[in-house]
């Protein structure tokens, strides 16, 4: 019974690592202000490159830019959220046969 349970727990440990391998190399991204901010995050929500426009870089508009920063920022973020559910319940699935369907 526990020798089962023991397996099935090594075996979720297996799949949530391949998982998050997996999620490492998808890539999302998120803009703002038609483009001129630019976020790449992973599946796993690692902020990969950050990508701003020149007149966004002078002294009066650091207001501005603090904002689409953060707007970019939490669009890449939530494409990203949805690749890492999908990928979870991919796993869950695997793991619990046809009631993994029910996630």
């Amino acid at each position: 019974m526990f020798g089962d349970l023991f397996g099935k727990l090594q075996e979720a440990q297996e799949k949530m690592k391949e998982s998050k391998s997996r999620l490492a190399q998808i890539t999302m991204a998120g803009e703002a202000g038609e483009g001129s901010v630019k976020v790449v995050v992973t599946g796993n929500r690692e902020v990969k490159s950050i990508d701003v426009a020149e007149h966004l870089l002078e002294k009066d508009n650091k207001e501005e830019l603090e904002d689409l920063l953060i707007t970019a920022l939490n669009r890449a973020l939530k494409n990203a959220e949805g690749a890492w559910e999908a990928e979870m319940k991919n796993v869950a699935g695997g793991m619990l046969g046809p009631l993994g369907g029910l996630l």
